[in-house]
């Protein structure tokens, strides 16, 4: 059977219709695939990235082929194309990867992935998703209870990332202190202000602009030279967009910013949007991880004053993509501010209690399964097992800054040790090293990360992000949230960027 499949004597549309036996078959050689992948993406010697531009790819390569035909493909060709399709993306398993806040690849959250893709259930009601809508609401008060609310305390629903669990977040705010926009819209209400540091997701921004607030009203917080919000420039913020008649309600803190993995003083904050009657939100989507570790969590020292909370697993914890929730502080204000009652999914004469139907807390109709690879993984580590992990993270992230501190041909961005698992960094070419600091100097460079980039992806050998930020030129940005990366790995991606860069 399984020879006739690799032969490709039996065609993609006759799937449905194949026997046990086939199906096996074909189910065996897809796992011998990802089985050869996940092994792959452990080994140093194989590469992070083979790379190729789009024109490339386009164009196809070796029999694989993005074109889609008119008449069935084989089975044999569909299995070559899963392979491909790995083949030609990124690694971000690889103990190599440093590009993104998400990397690793776990394999129980693998696991749980590959189950809730088989059920293929949706998240609405309890009817069609009984045991997954158990298992969100058992996460959803494990981390209400990690964050420091009480057991009275508490809602939240898994969203389709960080983005969307922010935009929650405004969504409920204004609802809260004004339910009239559900019906009668933004006109209905005075121009509102709302708060976020210089250092904080662009998300916000966003959101803003995708609830009609408008993204001028978002007024931008000074932060310190480590990327803190600064709380007296908030106060003044909010003074000044009263001065101009906006009304202030709401205000973002971060737990771990983008790019330089600060968290703002939230108890600070709180005092602030306590004596102002604002909403505060701490965007912990990046920093949430560290409540799992009993030497980090008093980094979000505060985190419990908080109205939401946006909070990020497929980060720090390593669940696998998409991974993220939204938990809101008051109760049934989720519902409140989404439910429409469809008649024809939100029944109230059902057989059983029909609170466990929480599509209605959402702004989305189906909603995917993101919970499960969480639970399962949870159960697999424990709380204790995901502490580790971030300690192993954050222990990384300390030897990097070592490593950097002790090289002559390396600038770190600031000199403080590193709150969070990013490390913020220059290399600085041998034919930069005797220019005096200026404008000449910024420029050149400027130029140097963006080519040590390119050539890395042409490379494939390992994979690190950068961006400029204020008046600071292109540095790179190291995160760790994989735990197989290893010290070795830090020394090898150093080694490689002087490689690729002594030349600039």
């Amino acid at each position: 059977v399984r020879a006739q499949v690799v032969q490709g004597q039996v065609r993609a549309p006759s799937f449905r219709y194949l026997n046990r036996e086939m199906t096996l078959g074909f189910l065996q050689e897809l796992v011998k695939i990802l089985f050869g992948y996940i092994c792959k993406s452990s080994q140093r010697s194989s590469k992070v990235l083979d790379f190729h531009h789009p024109h490339q790819l386009k164009d196809g390569l070796e029999g694989f082929s993005l074109n889609l035909p008119d008449q069935p493909e084989t089975l044999e060709q569909i299995l070559v194309d899963c392979r491909d399709t790995l083949k030609y993306g990124v690694s971000t398993g690889h103990p190599r990867f440093f590009n993104q806040l998400s990397s690793g690849l776990d394999v129980i959250g693998v696991a749980g992935e590959w189950l809730t893709s088989t059920a293929n259930t949706n998240m609405f009601t309890y009817e069609v998703s009984p045991v997954f809508l158990l298992m969100e609401e058992i996460l959803l008060r494990k981390m209400q209870s990690i964050v420091g609310w009480s057991d009275d305390d508490g809602d939240g629903i898994f969203c389709p990332g960080g983005t969307i669990s922010n935009l929650y977040s405004i969504l409920l705010a204004r609802y809260h202190f004004y339910p009239e926009v559900k019906t009668r819209g933004m006109g209905a209400l005075p121009q509102l202000a709302l708060f976020t540091s210089e250092h904080s997701h662009y998300s916000v921004k966003k959101s803003a602009a995708v609830l009609g607030i408008g993204s001028e009203n978002v007024a931008v917080v000074k932060c310190d030279e480590r990327g803190k919000m600064i709380p007296a420039e908030l106060e003044s913020s909010i003074v000044t967009a009263e001065e101009k008649g906006l009304v202030p309600f709401y205000v973002n803190a971060t737990a771990g910013t983008t790019v330089y993995g600060a968290f703002d003083p939230l108890n600070d904050i709180a005092d602030i949007c306590h004596r102002h009657t604002l909403w505060m939100h701490v965007d912990a989507a990046w920093g949430g991880g560290l409540l799992m570790s009993d030497r980090h969590r008093m980094k979000l020292q505060g985190i419990e004053r908080a109205c939401s909370v946006t909070w990020n697993p497929h980060k720090m914890m390593g669940v696998p993509l998409q991974c993220s929730a939204i938990l809101v502080k008051k109760k049934g204000l989720l519902k409140e501010c989404n439910e429409f009652c469809a008649e024809y999914l939100f029944q109230m004469d059902k057989p059983y209690n029909v609170s466990y139907d929480t599509g209605d807390k959402s702004i989305q109709c189906g909603r995917h399964v993101d919970a499960f690879k969480l639970w399962l993984m949870w159960k697999a580590k424990g709380s204790e097992g995901f502490g580790t992990q971030v300690n192993k993270c954050l222990e990384n992230a300390e030897y990097l800054y070592d490593q950097l501190q002790m090289r002559t041909d390396f600038e770190l961005v600031f000199k403080d040790k590193p709150e969070h698992s990013n490390v913020c960094f220059w290399y600085i070419p041998p034919s930069l090293r005797g220019l005096p600091l200026g404008t000449e100097r910024d420029k050149r460079l400027h130029q140097v990360a963006p080519q040590i980039k390119g050539r890395m992806m042409e490379k494939g050998s390992v994979l690190i992000g950068y961006q400029p930020l204020g008046d600071k030129v292109n540095f790179f940005r190291c995160v760790f949230s994989n735990p197989a990366t290893q010290q070795e790995d830090i020394d090898f991606l150093l080694d490689e960027i002087v490689w690729l860069g002594h030349d600039l």
